[in-house]
């Protein structure tokens, strides 16, 4: 299972807004769409898919099941609402979105449900977000880490989560960075405006291409065109070793999502 290394994210977009943005970074070439049953925009993002005309095979799509629909018996009822609205058959990716609050179902029953959505064909592979040390253990024990294709969370140059990575390298469990620009906070570090007027590159793109050398996926979101397009070339921006190393100074420990019903973070 490849997961394109760029994709976008369509968190906090709604109607229109959803519909113009996933179409408009189709037609600049993303190929890798993530959004989620709680974002309420499933739909918009199935129609965006299907006004850009690019071909649904190449297209990788992910989804995330919210937290009450974690029972075994609700999972799958939920993804095959999801695949609905979306307007798809099969999904590329389908992940827990957060781990049940307190731990009211099991990490093993809905994992198992997961497997069994993908055995059915709803999805392609199966996956997790928001999960930590411990969480991730419980998941492996369940399902095995080969099936489990990525851990989707908070990762920018001032959370950058190290004992967790650590711990998936070594698992073989593919990392995807969600808020790779920390609600845009990345723009304006002057550690990374720098290295970005060095390279003659945008701060964006230099905290992406720091994000990807890792071997992480990223999926910023953006509405406007430019930065949808500018974010897209950050793959091809190599950083020299010594701004590596001055981004990786930066980490503060500086977490922006944290609910109420998160898991104890590593």
């Amino acid at each position: 299972m490849h997961i394109p290394q760029i994709g976008l994210g369509t968190f906090r977009l709604t109607g229109t807004q959803a519909i113009d943005s996933v179409r408009t970074g189709l037609e600049l070439g993303y190929r890798h769409i993530d959004t989620a049953q709680i974002y309420g925009n499933e739909q918009e993002v199935g129609t965006g898919l299907r006004q850009s005309g690019i071909a649904r095979q190449q297209v990788f799509v992910t989804t995330k099941v919210w937290t009450e629909h974690l029972a075994g018996d609700r999972l799958i009822p939920s993804l095959k609402e999801s695949l609905r609205k979306l307007g798809i058959e099969q999904l590329d990716l389908a992940l827990i979105h957060w781990p049940a609050p307190g731990a009211a179902v099991p990490v093993a029953e809905s994992m198992a449900a997961l497997l069994e959505a993908r055995e059915q064909g709803l999805t392609r592979a199966i996956g997790v977000s928001n999960f930590t040390i411990p969480l991730l253990k419980e998941a492996i024990a369940a399902v095995g880490a080969a099936n489990i294709a990525t851990n989707q969370v908070e990762l920018h140059p001032f959370l950058q989560n190290r004992a967790l990575a650590a711990f998936m390298r070594e698992a073989g469990i593919h990392l995807t960075a969600y808020m790779p620009l920390a609600y845009g906070k990345v723009l304006a570090d002057p550690v990374i405006a720098r290295i970005a007027a060095a390279s003659d590159a945008t701060p964006a793109q230099v905290a992406l291409a720091w994000l990807m050398a890792k071997g992480y996926a990223v999926i910023p979101s953006s509405t406007r065109r430019a930065n949808l397009a500018s974010n897209l070339a950050a793959p091809g921006l190599r950083l020299r070793a010594e701004d590596s190393a001055a981004i990786d100074a930066l980490e503060r420990g500086e977490r922006l999502v944290n609910p109420d019903f998160a898991p104890c973070w590593d």
